[in-house]
């Protein structure tokens, strides 16, 4: 029944991701070109400079902010690496009881030292 759970989540959440890829990479490049422009932004000396730099920005700036919804993409990813992880983890958790003699005698006696 577990992986049953795990194989729809992760089934949902591969949907969810191949259907914001695009959105991905449109994320990707136009935050690339955003932070390049702020960098040459910054450098600038000129005002016309600054004034191109400002008008690139706030285009590259619109086109990240259209492509925000690629977050959901980048969140179905992780939930699917989550998945990932427990579908490969082992499911039996196996306790080891101590076969030391010594250790329940020493249990015992601690607790008529209590008394």
């Amino acid at each position: 029944m577990k992986k049953l759970g795990l194989l729809m989540a992760g089934g949902a959440s591969a949907i969810v991701l191949i259907s914001n890829l695009g959105p991905m990479v449109g994320l990707a490049i136009s935050a690339a070109i955003l932070y390049f422009v702020f960098k040459q932004f910054l450098k600038a000396e000129s005002t016309l400079a600054k004034v191109g730099y400002g008008i690139i920005g706030f285009i590259a700036f619109m086109a990240t902010a259209s492509n925000f919804p690629a977050i959901l993409g980048l969140a179905a990813a992780y939930v699917l690496y989550l998945v990932y992880k427990k579908w490969n983890a082992s499911s039996s958790i196996v306790k080891e009881e101590e076969h030391d003699p010594f250790a329940n005698f020493e249990k015992q006696w601690a607790e008529l030292k209590q008394n």
